[in-house]
């Protein structure tokens, strides 16, 4: 039988990694597959495919990122970029492994803290602020699997 978690999960970190997106996690977006949803996200921005082969290439999700900020970026992107996360985590969730331990989490409240003030997808650690748009569609992941 599972642990219990604790009532709040505040960090991506230690037993809890498999939910950052810098996890190992093979997920297909479109035509290509990517090493983890970082990848796959910072691809969906391109607007040229060899922003995204490129992207897809990276030896790091944290190298994705980077070059994800100095691509131009999709004319609709910030409309689209939460559908685009939430397809992309419905798709890394489905990998049976990273689908149980998701489930293993309920009914903790998901939180991605972070010191590098990302309030964006999470919360800064030291002030507390932030939407947390991370781990509110984590969070909905884990409900529609459980439904």
């Amino acid at each position: 039988m599972p642990l219990k978690p604790p009532p709040v999960i505040s960090e991506f970190v230690g037993l809890y990694r498999f939910l950052s997106n810098f996890y190992p996690a093979v997920v297909q977006y479109k035509s290509n597959f990517y090493p983890t949803v970082e990848h796959a996200f910072q691809a969906a921005k391109c607007v040229n495919d060899v922003d995204r082969i490129r992207i897809c290439s990276a030896k790091t999700p944290g190298m994705a990122k980077r070059l994800g900020r100095r691509i131009n970026l999709r004319p609709e992107w910030e409309s689209v970029k939460l559908d685009v996360m939430l397809e992309l985590l419905r798709k890394k969730f489905r990998i049976p492994v990273l689908q149980i331990l998701l489930l293993n989490t309920y009914p903790a409240e998901l939180i991605e803290g972070n010191s590098w003030n990302d309030t964006y997808w999470g919360v800064n650690e030291f002030t507390g602020k932030g939407h947390n748009h991370l781990g509110k569609l984590l969070m909905q992941v884990r409900l529609e699997m459980m439904s």
